[in-house]
């Protein structure tokens, strides 16, 4: 299998598309519009706006919430730096909440406990692809009047208890087309939500505040007689410069058309994963409710050795040795990052987080087959034995 099977769709035919258009719409109208109305038909929502990134995504929809200075805005301590950053850059302040110890994700209890007369929003992160506890979380919303934005740039057609699919539960979903990602566009985010004000405020404020933005059209230049008069107003509001760029919109429409087969070879590979570990006393696979299903952006476990004498980068290494690709560790927890820890920028004691963050092993997801797939299950099969797991 080719290194570049993620990209055997339409992606060199839309790229080609935009080129030969000389970035002008198509017949079929700009590849930012397109993805934006096939994004929105696959999660059932009638509104998506097409970001050049994940992160201002999450920028935009806090904007759109009218979250501002002196506001707080609970966030998952274990969780990627850029959860944190983006109240900042609204001049809110970060409020950390602890996760459990045996899902990974944020714990509405502690949410609960860390809610002020200041707080404004909760930004669950569904992280790892499994959506959080939403059924709590929105009741938490509606008891003290909040917004909610999901972070699923790690979770794309995951589950909830009650089947409800991630991003479509809270008032904004956000996703990211980052390479890392499961659909790749090298950059990008995306936006949805029910909300036609909403939406009309997110692509305002990424589009450069023109006047003539809607919730569904992110086009510029409608009206070339108005365009071109020297007396029109363009912009109704200062925005910032955040669209996707039509090159971005070509691969990512093509990503976007095979989500579902995308996403099912990470489900399949985190099912072999969760199988594997079913009895094993040193890896504790992320705890996944009846019913839910995790979209698997990697493989999170519990690495438990810790309490027996194993070193972390010792499994790490031994795994590699064996064969497997590799062990990727949690991120920092965000209160920990230089960036935000040396400003003393937020608040909040996450006593979990910081145990488990230590703990977390993240094993990858992204194999084109059950052929690749078994690679990595042997050689963590192995590494398992090897250090006396009796699986």
């Amino acid at each position: 299998m080719t290194k570049g099977w993620r990209f055997e769709g339409n992606e060199l035919k839309y790229i080609r598309e935009v080129l030969d258009n000389g970035f002008r719409a198509g017949v079929d109208g700009a590849m930012t519009e397109r993805v934006e109305a096939l994004f929105a038909e696959k999660f059932n929502l009638p509104f998506a706006v097409a970001f050049n990134s994940g992160t201002s995504t999450l920028h935009a929809a806090l904007a759109a919430f009218k979250i501002g200075p002196g506001d707080e805005v609970i966030i998952p301590n274990l969780s990627p730096i850029m959860c944190g950053i983006a109240p900042v850059f609204c001049g809110a302040i970060p409020v950390y909440a602890d996760v459990g110890w045996d899902d990974f994700l944020m714990d509405p209890d502690d949410v609960r406990s860390k809610i002020t007369k200041n707080t404004k929003a909760i930004m669950p992160v569904h992280l790892y692809g499994q959506v959080c506890d939403m059924e709590a979380i929105m009741a938490l919303a509606e008891e003290f009047d909040l917004m909610v934005l999901e972070d699923c740039a790690q979770c794309y057609l995951g589950l909830d208890a009650k089947g409800r699919v991630g991003g479509t539960i809270g008032d904004v979903g956000s996703w990211s087309y980052e390479a890392s990602k499961h659909l790749v566009a090298g950059e990008g985010g995306m936006i949805a939500c029910q909300s036609e004000t909403l939406a009309e405020d997110i692509r305002k404020f990424g589009g450069i505040g023109f006047a003539n933005l809607t919730a569904r059209s992110g086009k510029v230049r409608i009206d070339r007689d108005k365009f071109q008069n020297p007396d029109w107003q363009r912009h109704d509001r200062v925005g910032f410069n955040y669209r996707m760029s039509e090159l971005t919109g070509a691969v990512a429409l093509a990503q976007t058309e095979r989500m579902h087969e995308l996403v099912e070879l990470r489900i399949a590979a985190g099912r072999g994963y969760r199988d594997l570990l079913a009895n094993s006393e040193l890896l504790k696979s992320q705890y996944l409710p009846v019913g839910a299903v995790n979209s698997c952006f990697t493989f999170a476990a519990r690495f438990d050795g810790i309490d027996l004498g194993i070193p972390w980068d010792e499994f790490r290494l031994a795994f590699i040795s064996n064969g497997g690709d590799g062990i990727y560790a949690a991120w920092q927890l965000i209160s920990d990052e230089p960036a935000l820890a040396d400003d003393g920028i937020g608040w909040g004691e996450t006593i979990i987080a910081k145990k488990l963050q230590r703990r977390i092993m993240q094993f990858t997801s992204n194999q084109c087959d059950s052929v690749e797939r078994e690679v990595q299950y042997d050689a963590l099969l192995k590494t398992l034995r090897q250090f006396g797991d009796k699986i």
